[in-house]
């Protein structure tokens, strides 16, 4: 994307914006929508920064996602709607309908966000409800969200963690559901450099100390290429090498568990192709069948997007072959049109089709309008649903008629049977899979052939949200269970109502709730559900009644210590060094994360585990960025508030030349701190004649564990300290 326009002045970026928007607009038009801009930037005492920032989101959405007159005229009128110096009236009868729905989808967005959204609360389902009413408006917001993060320096260090972490965990997954993967690379890099800085750097600059090497082993790959086709063939082509993004890069080295240097594919080959559409799959595989006459491929690292586009629109063929050096190098092949769908996704599509719907992004925004409808979902579970598995291959099946049905990775016969219809799916015993039988745990395969079964007396079972993977068969199995157990509810009250009226009992909602808590269920409704099944006998129910009113008293008064809506973390608080947690929240109970050994002085952030409690983590965790993917929305923004007399167990490396007297040398420095005490230390040599140490040491905060590495650092052989 253009970062280089950041910085630029009103002026620069409007005759800039004209460069590249003004062929959209008649010159009434764009006099008009100038005289709207005036009026509310004066009116509205806008600073200069966010004047520039619509003018460069305006750019951007024009120059690198190609879209046209509608969506610029949305970005630079929804403030002017907002703030009223024109009607949304007037827009639609003046720009037309399609300006007025975007505008309107923007405004909501920024109204939802001055409101400072919590994933937790209903303006969070809104939010997502906004987005998936307009396709254009997704990706505005997306644009938008870049050019935050290109400015991001002048926000709070607090806002930063917000804002990156947000967008790590929402707008990255979005961007990559809609196809637009160069916006997607740079929210996913620049979330990386502010929320974990130290892991950002060292990747580039590894990357930049490799650049020379690397483009040299390119250009040696490319020549000889470029000389077989240009030879063999008539094609006009284009090759190019394109190094990872660190962020890929970074979840290499942590899905491999190896370092940097073990990365062998740090970079693939694009070969782009400038052919006629109708002879775009043809010349594909006809550069396919050059390059692997010239190298070795490996067969189970063929990705053919070709004959089975990605739902998003993606098409390419990826090949991996061995080059003369024995390295393993990914070889991607595609048209000019299909490079320009895969870096602008929906965003092409909507340029191609002259702003007519794209399927695959109907369907997506309709599931998703689908999962925001169902009221049983909390909003936290629909984040859960609405990015879930985005970065997950996809498997092509065929119902029995031959259609070519799409789901992702690790769905199951569940997932198809729901698919087609959800009685078919709350009914399924099984299927046929390529003629032979399997149960409806079974994993869909590519080219899989399926045929339900049904039986009648089948009903949806608990487990069954276990083994599906689309949010479609998910929230209706969800949506019957609940059914069921209103039913099972309603037959255990009708039951229990009338044996408490043969027992001459009178019956009042005090009592049920006693009845509830005496035998441990949290809800009446679950109450009435084992009375039903029978795990609660009218028996007992009766002996509970016959005891004592007093010890009934008591067991409720005990019970109700179990169902009270104080929160444990509001209860317990820490002796330790004070934290503040969230927005201002203090007194919480928190642990230290033990993988990254937090200490008073370090930049922290909260974590919600799935029991409840809190654990505290420092921003550079190793495993913050994944904790960020996957739930971001359970990160809490943290820092250190005050300090008591607390100590904290560090571990250093320490490496140094193997020479007599150093280790002691290290144990006297530390020895003669007065408030830093050491707990243990271990030494090994190598044959390289150097020593590599593990201490660990007890320090009241980073600023002494600082003080005591750069102390150590001064004695005479030792080559580095670091802390693990």
């Amino acid at each position: 994307m253009k970062k280089g326009i950041v910085g630029k002045n009103i002026k620069q970026l409007y005759r800039e914006l004209l460069i590249n928007a003004g062929h959209l607009f008649p010159l009434s038009e764009r006099k008009e929508i100038k005289h709207l801009l005036l009026i509310t930037f004066r009116e509205k005492d806008f600073s200069q920064a966010q004047i520039e920032k619509l003018l460069r989101v305006a750019i951007m959405i024009v120059e690198h996602l190609g879209l046209g007159r509608i969506e610029v005229l949305s970005v630079l009128l929804y403030e002017a709607v907002q703030y009223g110096s024109v009607s949304i009236e007037e827009v639609e009868k003046r720009f037309g309908k399609s300006s007025a729905v975007v505008i309107s989808g923007l405004i909501k967005v920024h109204q939802l966000y001055e409101k400072k959204v919590a994933f937790d609360d209903e303006n969070f389902r809104k939010l997502l409800m906004s987005f998936a009413e307009d396709i254009r408006v997704i990706m505005i917001v997306l644009v938008d969200r870049l050019d935050t993060m290109y400015i991001l320096p002048t926000f709070s260090k607090e806002e930063q963690q917000t804002i990156a972490r947000e967008t790590s965990y929402l707008y990255a997954p979005m961007a990559h559901r809609l196809g637009l993967y160069q916006i997607k690379t740079e929210l996913e890099d620049l979330s990386l450099k502010f929320t974990s800085n130290e892991i950002y750097k060292d990747i580039a600059q590894k990357l930049n100390a490799t650049k020379a090497v690397r483009d040299k082993y390119i250009a040696d790959f490319i020549a000889p290429l470029e000389k077989e086709l240009k030879k063999t063939t008539d094609i006009d082509f284009e090759i190019k090498g394109r190094t990872k993004s660190i962020f890929s890069i970074w979840n290499k080295i942590r899905k491999k568990q190896v370092p940097f240097e073990k990365i062998y594919d740090l970079f693939a080959i694009r070969i782009i192709l400038d052919v006629p559409l109708e002879k775009e799959k043809s010349a594909c595989w006809q550069i396919y069948s050059v390059v692997t006459d010239m190298y070795a491929p490996n067969p189970s690292r063929l990705r053919d997007w070709l004959s089975m586009p990605k739902s998003n629109g993606y098409e390419s063929l990826h090949i991996t072959v061995l080059d003369p050096e024995a390295k393993w190098v990914e070889v991607q092949i595609r048209t000019r049109r299909m490079d320009e769908i895969a870096e602008k996704g929906m965003a092409a599509h909507w340029k191609y089709k002259g702003g007519t719907s794209e399927g695959a992004a109907d369907n997506w925004l309709a599931h998703i309008r689908e999962l925001l409808a169902n009221p049983d979902l909390e909003a936290v579970d629909i984040l859960d649903e609405f990015r879930v598995n985005v970065y997950d291959e996809e498997v092509f099946v065929f119902t029995p008629k031959g259609d070519v049905k799409k789901f992702r990775k690790g769905s199951t016969v569940l997932d198809f049977a729901f698919s087609i219809h959800s009685n078919i799916g709350s009914h399924c015993v099984g299927a046929l899979v390529n003629g032979k039988r399997v149960p409806i745990r079974y994993k869909l395969q590519n080219g899989d052939q399926i045929t339900v079964f049904t039986a009648p007396n089948q009903t949806p079972k608990p487990d069954w949200l276990q083994w599906v993977n689309s949010s479609k068969a998910k929230s209706k199995i969800r949506l019957a269970l609940k059914e069921i157990q209103f039913k099972d509810a309603e037959m255990g009250k009708e039951l229990l109502m009338r044996r408490l009226k043969n027992w001459k009992i009178e019956v009042d909602d005090s009592l049920i709730t006693q009845l509830a808590r005496k035998f441990g269920y949290k809800t009446i409704s679950d109450f009435y559900q084992a009375v039903n099944s029978e795990k609660v006998s009218m028996a007992a129910v009766r002996e509970a009644l016959q005891e004592d009113k007093k010890e009934i008293s008591e067991v409720s008064l005990r019970s109700a210590d179990q169902y009270t809506t104080e929160t444990d973390l509001q209860k317990i608080t820490s002796n330790e060094d004070v934290l503040v947690i969230d927005q201002g929240l203090k007194d919480i109970q928190y642990t230290l994360a033990k993988c990254c050994n937090p200490i008073y002085g370090d930049d922290i952030f909260g974590f919600v585990s799935a029991k409840g409690g809190i654990k505290i983590h420092r921003c550079n965790c190793p495993n913050a960025p994944q904790m960020m993917a996957r739930f971001g929305y359970r990160m809490l923004n943290a820092r250190w508030a005050g300090k008591n007399n607390s100590q904290y167990p560090i571990r250093l490396r320490v490496v140094g030349h193997d020479d007599i007297g150093i280790v002691s040398n290290i144990t006297s420095i530390i020895s003669k701190s007065d408030k830093v005490k050491m707990r243990s230390i271990s030494v090994n040599s190598n044959d390289a004649g150097l020593f590599e140490g593990n201490i660990i040491v007890l320090v009241d905060d980073l600023g002494q564990l600082e003080q005591l590495k750069k102390t150590i650092l001064t004695i005479k052989g030792v080559k580095s300290v670091s802390r693990i």
